[in-house]
């Protein structure tokens, strides 16, 4: 029984965390690295200082689409998270 109740309790765990990230979607052009590592499926760190990086020397992202722009991210990664993320306009 103990055994059941962990695994139900982390599917309830996991479920919970993906309508957080529905309700509340990351902003990829506000995020900070450690923001984004811990928000994309399939990002870590160092990929995610990618991203600042390249969003510091390109302007903000128009687009979701526009990650796959950032070296080491790949169109999958991006159809991965599209519906995790937002684009804010830029300022």
């Amino acid at each position: 029984m103990k055994g059941k109740l962990g695994k139900l309790l982390s599917a309830c765990a996991l479920l919970a965390c993906s309508l957080a990230a529905i309700a509340n979607p990351l902003d990829i052009n506000r995020a900070d690295a450690q923001a984004l590592a811990d928000g994309l499926n399939g990002v870590g760190l160092t990929k995610a200082e990618a991203i600042v990086e390249y969003r510091r020397a390109n302007g903000p992202f128009q687009s979701v689409d526009d990650l796959a722009l950032v070296r080491g991210i790949g169109q999958r990664t991006v159809d991965r998270n599209r519906d995790q993320v937002t684009v804010s306009e830029a300022e």
